[in-house]
């Protein structure tokens, strides 16, 4: 799950805008808009939120979901190394 504000955080921490996110995903323009003016958790075809998710990932961010590890508690991002132009994110993720 990825909330509208996770989003607009994740794309803070990487300095891009929202068309920047877009060609970074392979989603349209209009989607990332849609999604970031959501209300609460970002609600989308399974295949289109995975895009999303991947480019973060891609791009070095965590997203910290309810209940995870984390000093003050609550939902957010976390900004980690990026992953090396060319590498295999099914082996990041344990599906090689």
């Amino acid at each position: 799950m990825i909330t509208a504000a996770q989003m607009r955080a994740a794309r803070a921490l990487l300095q891009i805008d929202q068309r920047q996110l877009a060609e970074q995903s392979g989603l349209s323009l209009p989607t990332i808009q849609r999604m970031e003016a959501s209300d609460g958790v970002v609600r989308g075809n399974v295949e289109s939120l995975m895009k999303l998710v991947d480019a973060f990932q891609l791009a070095g961010i965590e997203l910290i979901n309810d209940g995870a590890a984390s000093p003050t508690g609550g939902r957010g991002v976390r900004l980690t190394a990026a992953t090396p132009p060319g590498a295999n994110t099914n082996q990041r993720r344990g599906r090689a």
